[in-house]
């Protein structure tokens, strides 16, 4: 578990990013999907595990179509309480754009295996060899994928993949484009400024709207 890279690309104090986080789920794995409206489009699919969440970037989005398959680039791990962030990271930062919570939700490997240490200790041991197969358990996207590693397009490139069940379609699950958190769309988020959904809720991280109105003038007493 390290976190190094991630706080090594952001300054705190000029984004609301989360900076260190637990799972306060002690039973079950999380995991979660952001859209991210950055240099380019994209979504982030983060899969928890060793305290940390393990990211993917993936340009066009998950699909729900088997026969479709989606490049996912590895990124570096992300903390846990990233799960619920959702707002605007500053123009000239790290990332800089409007994320949403597309998906959240938890997750277990497609082997039966109890217990949540056992499942992230044989999760880590398929994330080493290459090839995790999870089934999901979200609001948009349920049932089997797996990320498989490629060959010849870098060390960091991923094939995310939905496998054949009752939750596949050849729908495109990317229409259904609102937050799962807060409800909003990217540009109704992005519209709003620089504010932060946390379950839900809308959380101001504009100092300039804080600041203290001035106070109102008594109005002097005629004699």
């Amino acid at each position: 578990m390290s976190l190094e890279k991630y706080v090594a690309k952001r300054d705190f104090t000029k984004t609301a990013e989360p900076k260190t986080g637990k799972s306060k789920d002690k039973s079950k794995l999380l995991f979660v999907i952001q859209k991210h409206d950055a240099t380019r489009l994209h979504y982030d699919f983060r899969l928890e595990m060793d305290g940390v969440l393990k990211s993917w970037a993936v340009p066009k989005g998950p699909s729900t179509d088997p026969q479709t398959k989606r490049l996912a680039m590895m990124v570096e791990d992300h903390p846990m309480d990233y799960k619920m962030f959702e707002g605007i990271i500053p123009k000239g930062e790290y990332g800089g754009g409007t994320v949403i919570v597309w998906d959240e939700g938890d997750y277990e490997p497609i082997e039966p295996i109890k217990g949540k240490k056992a499942q992230e200790k044989y999760l880590l041991e398929q994330l080493e060899a290459g090839s995790v197969k999870v089934i999901l358990h979200g609001k948009k996207l349920k049932g089997e994928f797996a990320l498989v590693k490629t060959r010849g397009m870098g060390e960091n490139a991923w094939l995310l993949i939905k496998h054949k069940d009752d939750y596949a379609s050849e729908k495109d699950v990317t229409k259904k484009d609102k937050s799962v958190l807060s409800g909003k769309s990217i540009s109704a988020i992005a519209k709003a400024g620089e504010k932060v959904w946390k379950n839900g809720r809308e959380q101001q991280t504009d100092k300039s709207t804080s600041a203290k109105k001035p106070a109102k003038k008594k109005a002097s007493l005629v004699k």
